[in-house]
């Protein structure tokens, strides 16, 4: 089972948030998840990010993989190194 971290989309038409979840890679982007570790709001100047640190490394340990998008998002908030 691969496992990724993703973002799956919440809110209303036109006004989108983003939860980051951990998934099975095989799931849909809605569909059902194993653990919520952050959320994304990109409306917000500057856009909020917040993650649960210690989760997320947690996870890296056991061997999920970042999608580019939050892969992004998480080197932007320090929590991966280049």
């Amino acid at each position: 089972m691969a496992v990724k971290f993703r973002l799956t989309r919440y809110g209303s038409k036109k006004k989108p948030f983003y939860r980051i979840i951990v998934a099975d890679s095989r799931s849909p982007r809605d569909g059902s998840f194993i653990e919520h570790v952050g959320s994304y709001d990109p409306l917000l100047e500057p856009a909020k990010v917040t993650l649960d640190k210690e989760k997320i490394m947690a996870w890296y340990e056991k061997g999920a993989k970042p999608t580019k998008t939050v892969e992004n998002l998480f080197r932007k908030e320090g929590l991966l190194k280049e």
